[in-house]
């Protein structure tokens, strides 16, 4: 059955962005693909497969319900952590699929040993620690507590790192804080270690940090926006752009490109409004063709009046509201536009292009709001 619209996801895309990536990182730290947000909108089930032919094995997700995702269509038997939402009641499930995940409370340790302790194994966990970010993680004053029940409970636990989260390191006006933050992460590092408290790896590195701050590429880094082929901002490119090379001054791939077609079209006599409300009244005798996507599909109803859309590889105007289920753009300039005439909301079509970064231009949305809008029931397909 033909659906309103589709994504398609580009597999070399994706293999260039993992090459550079590597050769940021290098080849000792590991690279972990988050995936939460269903992968950032492009699918988990699409992206770990992918993710594998690349030599990917490490992946994190924010809640086990995602964790349990990758661990079903993963063929590679990839390690999984989990960032972030983990019940005390699925604890056993993910200690028995040996999936890993952070503790940043007490309340959650002791449900961890308690469990461990029941099953008669070790939990993976990766101890978070509060820097400055002030959501999740063990404050400096927990230390000695921690490092007592971590040291006790030692035959129950594998330590498989020590972590934080750095609070905005893709905007050059968190600098200080970043700084601060990675100064109080070595502080805790340095605590544990000379109170015999070693962990597997540590890592703290999201795509922004990775990219602006090499200090913190450790023994892991944890990728997300960067390995679908988006900078995290235009400050994070502009930082890096004079040490780029040359011949490839946007080393990023986009992956995701979504397209739909002409569901029909219409004439429009100047001095109508088109669409709900008087929002827009046209100016002049129009043709307008109607498009079967609307923010129930992730195109943001802020885009009333200003998104663009390609067709016949022209860049055209919505014109009027966008409603739930469709939008109206302006192809009175066009030549002989019919239905099923393919239509381009994210992607290239000739010599044009509409980006993602578009949206953010346009509706404030940041690169991954977008993404993350976009509803699973959209069918993606994995291209060359």
């Amino acid at each position: 059955m033909q659906h309103t619209s589709y994504i398609e996801i580009s597999k070399s895309a994706y293999t260039k962005n993992i090459n550079f990536l590597r050769s940021e990182v290098g080849q000792k730290t590991e690279i972990s693909i988050v995936v939460k947000g269903n992968a950032y909108g492009h699918g988990i089930e699409n992206i770990v497969p992918v993710a594998e032919e690349n030599g990917i094995r490490h992946f994190s997700t924010f809640s086990a319900d995602e964790a349990l995702r990758v661990y079903s269509c993963s063929l590679q038997n990839s390690q999984i952590m989990i960032m972030g939402m983990l019940d005390n009641l699925d604890l056993e499930e993910i200690l028995l699929k040996g999936i890993s995940f952070f503790v940043f409370e007490f309340d959650r340790l002791e449900a961890t040993i308690q469990t461990a302790k029941k099953l008669g194994l070790k939990a993976k966990i990766h101890v978070e620690v509060e820097t400055g970010f002030h959501r999740t993680g063990f404050e400096w004053e927990d230390k000695e507590w921690l490092a007592q029940m971590l040291k006790e409970n030692e035959a129950f636990l594998e330590l498989k790192g020590m972590c934080t989260h750095y609070a905005g390191a893709e905007s050059i006006s968190n600098y200080v804080r970043v700084r601060k933050q990675i100064k109080e992460y070595k502080k805790f590092r340095k605590w544990f270690s000379d109170n015999g408290v070693k962990f597997e790896k540590y890592h703290t590195a999201c795509s922004a940090a990775t990219l602006s701050y090499p200090e913190t590429i450790m023994d892991m880094v944890r990728i997300g926006i960067a390995s679908y082929g988006l900078w995290p901002t235009m400050e994070t490119y502009m930082y890096r752009f004079q040490s780029l090379p040359e011949n490839n001054k946007n080393p990023l791939k986009r992956l995701i490109s979504w397209k739909s077609s002409v569901m029909n079209t219409k004439a429009v006599h100047m001095g109508d409004f088109i669409g709900y409300g008087s929002s827009y009244m046209a100016p002049r005798d129009m043709t307008i063709a109607l498009v079967p996507i609307g923010y129930g599909h992730g195109y943001s109803r802020l885009l009333s009046n200003q998104g663009k859309v390609l067709i016949h590889g022209k860049m055209v105007s919505v014109v009027g509201t966008v409603t739930m289920n469709s939008i109206a753009v302006d192809v009175t300039d066009l030549e002989s536009v019919q239905k099923g005439d393919e239509v381009v909301l994210v992607g290239f079509q000739k010599e044009n292009e509409i980006t993602v970064a578009s949206f953010g231009e346009s509706t404030q949305q940041v690169n991954y709001e977008l993404l993350t809008r976009l509803p699973q029931d959209i069918p993606r397909r994995i291209v060359e």
